[in-house]
């Protein structure tokens, strides 16, 4: 079985769903008319599953090759991808005209993105992290930086990463020990050991710009004095080529459990020259954009992953003979029935498809925000999309990512024997997904920036947005008989999480251990509500085409899908509603040296 762009489920979320065109008026989505997007939709899942999906295995099986040099080959058929991604203009989806982008909206990025990640997670992550980098310095980044780097990084001839993590210091940057000395020509003198730093050499792109934090001598102490400079492998000649080899070297990769076609390096500074981006100490701020960037990339790969093991769980589900029907015979004429039969394998493949169509129109509502904080000429749209923004990050980043491993857990098992073999692609997926709900800040992380700083932001004004937005709808649609159970099961949602919002508000403050108790359970109540507020607003559409004698299986099949979400995924609310409201006290009870 080999991976099938879900291109119709695309194009429907844009087209009908989120509507895309009436945004026609602002300056992103003037040219994104629907026969554009699905064109581009349509091309993109055709170069996902023609040239990137039969690298997967690939990549998998080979990995990438480090060698004394401090070169990295890697596997197969990869720079011949890479060569035909640039050609056909794929980085440059989102990117801004004026330095050689198509300017279409991030959404729709996002669309390409997924389908080149489910086809080959590990290729993805190369122009991913790049776009990430083109994004922090289009932020902070001077003219002069901005005209250097950007042109090459939007077309994909240079690559780009970002360099965070050292050997003492992860999510707490703070402990952050590179360091940055000033040179009287205003570059800097970089000198310290990066880790795990994914892309961060390899042999598709003629230069790679490392985007780097370190603090500058004599600066303060923790994240207070941490900043970010441009340190490119090759540093840039007086036409802008790549010139002078700079002293930052690959000096190993790390030998990891999937995603074997990315190169995760050591990287080394060995007194590498540098460029200041913005200004002094405020680096962790300007690579945020970077992060932010990542972490909805990072959720995409949840469901990206998702996708392609649901996929091939289904392919060999409708293949694989196994016992006989709990009713009588299905394939009476065969020794057996097809295991899809089964209904215990119909709840693993129906909990599957409920979450990822849900979870990828939750992408996409998000991302379309996004779109709408960068290109809405009205400050209160701008506001409530940079509010919603703030607020679903880690929502995203988190419970996609958890989702896209139980999904991938679950074809896994559908394969039975089988998905425990490598002559089935179960396993990859599973252990490509894994890294998913660790890098980019884990998900207890994420869960803890949820209820520690996005909850209570502007006096929680996000949330609250988000609570009347779902109030609106429930009555505005109330009256459809048809929909009756996507709007009770959202306002019942909506209820278990203002409930939940109330209870961190009133004990998070007075123990702050209790927040910390919560938040992951949180987490998940705040993603099953905003799945459930997607499957009401695909169902509201399917519905629509329904009433209007439309008899595509295809609109019948996702109001089934939806029903199935709200009755056998969505009472997990209740239940972490429940968790929650327990508190930090026997969580914590135990001492250190219990365990």
């Amino acid at each position: 079985m080999t991976y099938q762009p879900p291109v119709r489920d695309h194009v429907f979320l844009l087209r009908d769903v989120l509507q895309i065109e009436t945004y026609a008026d602002l300056p992103a989505f003037a040219d994104a008319s629907m026969d554009v997007v699905e064109q581009i939709i349509e091309e993109g899942g055709r170069f996902a599953a023609e040239v990137l999906a039969p690298l997967n295995a690939v990549g998998d099986k080979e990995g990438c090759t480090w060698s004394p040099d401090n070169t990295v080959t890697t596997p197969k058929g990869f720079k011949e991808a890479y060569a035909q991604l640039v050609e056909g203009g794929w980085p440059a989806i989102g990117a801004e005209p004026a330095y050689g982008g198509q300017g279409l909206p991030h959404v729709v990025n996002l669309s390409f993105s997924e389908m080149s990640s489910s086809a080959n997670m590990a290729f993805s992550m190369y122009p991913g992290l790049t776009h990430g980098c083109y994004s922090a310095i289009l932020n902070g980044g001077s003219d002069e930086q901005k005209s250097l780097y950007l042109p090459n990084l939007v077309s994909g001839k240079w690559g780009g990463t970002m360099n965070l993590t050292e050997p003492q210091c992860g999510t707490d940057l703070g402990l952050l020990r590179t360091k940055a000395v000033a040179q009287a020509d205003g570059s800097y003198r970089i000198s310290g050991q990066k880790i795990w730093i994914s892309g961060g050499e390899h042999d598709m792109a003629e230069n790679i710009v490392h985007l780097v934090l370190a603090r500058i001598e004599g600066a303060p102490a923790g994240v207070r004095g941490i900043s970010l400079f441009i340190v490119p492998k090759f540093i840039p000649d007086a036409d802008g080529k790549p010139g002078t080899r700079n002293s930052v070297f690959c000096a190993g990769l790390e030998e990891k459990m999937g995603i074997h076609g990315n190169a995760t390096c050591v990287i080394q500074h060995d007194e590498s020259t540098g460029w200041l981006v913005g200004t002094e100490n405020q680096g962790l701020r300007l690579m945020f954009v970077m992060m932010n960037e990542a972490r909805i990339g990072v959720g995409l790969q949840g469901i990206a992953q998702a996708e392609a093991a649901y996929q091939a769980a289904a392919a060999f589900a409708k293949d694989r003979l196994q016992g006989r029907s709990l009713t009588g015979p299905k394939n009476p004429d065969g020794p057996a029935d097809p295991i899809i039969v089964h209904p215990d394998v119909r709840r693993m493949l129906m909990d599957s498809r409920a979450v990822i169509e849900a979870g990828r129109a939750f992408l996409f509502w998000t991302a379309l925000h996004g779109d709408l904080a960068h290109a809405s000429p009205d400050e209160a749209v701008r506001q409530k999309a940079n509010d919603y923004m703030a607020l679903m990050t880690p929502v995203v980043k988190g419970f996609l990512t958890d989702k896209g491993l139980k999904v991938c857990s679950d074809a896994l098992q559908i394969h039975g024997g089988s998905g425990f073999t490598e002559h089935f692609p179960a396993s990859q997926y599973m252990r490509d997904v894994r890294i998913a709900l660790i890098y980019e800040g884990t998900n207890g992380v994420q869960a803890l920036d949820l209820v520690g700083r996005k909850l209570a932001a502007d006096g929680g004004r996000g949330v609250m947005s988000f609570f009347a937005e779902i109030d609106a709808f429930v009555e505005q649609s109330q009256a459809d008989a048809a929909l009756q159970p996507f709007t009770e099961g959202l306002a019942d949602a909506k209820a278990k999480l203002q409930e939940g919002t109330m209870w961190l508000m009133q004990n998070g403050l007075m123990n702050p251990e209790n927040a910390g108790a919560a938040s992951t359970d949180y987490m998940h109540l705040f993603g099953l509500t905003a799945l459930a507020y997607m499957w009401a607003l695909i169902a509201k559409t399917a519905q629509a085409k329904v009433a209007a004698g439309d008899t595509d299986p295809f609109y019948a099949n996702k109001l089934v899908v939806g029903r199935y979400y709200m009755q056998r995924v969505l009472p997990d609310a209740g239940a972490h509603l429940a968790k929650l409201t327990t508190g930090s006290e026997l969580m914590m009870a135990l001492p250190a040296e219990a365990f």
